[in-house]
């Protein structure tokens, strides 16, 4: 089967590494992710990461509880770059060439974000882990991932989470929740469902890069998605004809 998309950017939640734990980073769970890599690694795909870092530390509430906001959010970017290193060590394991670039230099760990040199590593079959954000405060990781996506020429944006899609409100307290199979950039925007937040997906609307929204703990899901199926919920500019119904 031909794969539906080529290259693609995998965004990953730092909560998603925590797996069943509260805080900090689950063996058990970046393994899993190590090997649903490999697989699709095997397919051809050239495979890039943007790694989110609440597991660790989270910016935005530390502002909240009075810490200086840049401050909070340089904090929150080196927690993405500790998950970056674990994961790259997990793929290593699976003889999967890795390399981490940082948007904050830091020589002794990672190599510098160099656009051209990301896209050169992708074609030579390596997966490449975007660590640090963008470099800014103020700046989500998910703004990170539309932004690295858009500049390496990524097809798709895969969100990875700890539920099935999208849905109209928490399925965990509400179970009258509605998943939805497809949506469209404003549609997110304007019930504001929590895709990815907002800037991220006004960058995603204006170069028209879908985003695919699943459960990355469903063996299999990253595959599927790189074939073509349905899996959880996507977002681009037009809904298919026969899907629109559904999400009405």
């Amino acid at each position: 089967m031909k794969n539906k998309y080529s290259r693609i950017l995998l965004k990953v939640s730092g909560e998603a590494l925590m797996g069943d734990k509260g805080y900090g980073i689950d063996a058990g769970t970046v393994d899993f992710l190590a090997k649903e890599l490999k697989d699709i690694s095997s397919m051809g795909v050239q495979v890039s990461i943007v790694i989110g870092g609440g597991n660790i530390f989270r910016g935005v509430q530390a502002s909240l509880e009075g810490m200086e906001r840049a401050s909070a959010d340089y904090m929150g970017m080196l927690a993405t770059v500790i998950n970056a290193l674990a994961l790259q060590n997990a793929l290593e394991k699976y003889q999967l060439p890795t390399r981490v670039q940082s948007a904050i230099e830091m020589q002794e760990l990672a190599e510098p974000y160099i656009r051209r040199k990301a896209v050169r590593h992708l074609e030579k079959g390596r997966i490449v882990i975007f660590a640090a954000g963008t470099g800014n405060p103020y700046f989500t990781t998910d703004t990170a991932a539309a932004l690295r996506a858009m500049e390496i020429g990524a097809d798709i944006i895969l969100k990875g989470t700890k539920v099935d899609g999208v849905y109209s409100s928490d399925p965990v307290k509400d179970p009258t929740a509605k998943k939805f199979s497809e949506l469209t950039y404003m549609e997110v925007l304007k019930r504001g469902l929590g895709v990815m937040d907002s800037t991220a997906v006004s960058l995603c609307m204006d170069n028209d890069l879908p985003i695919v929204v699943f459960n990355l703990k469903g063996k299999g899901n990253i595959r599927k998605v790189i074939e073509g199926k349905k899996v959880g919920t996507i977002v681009r500019g037009t809904h298919d004809p026969g899907a629109a119904k559904k999400n009405k």
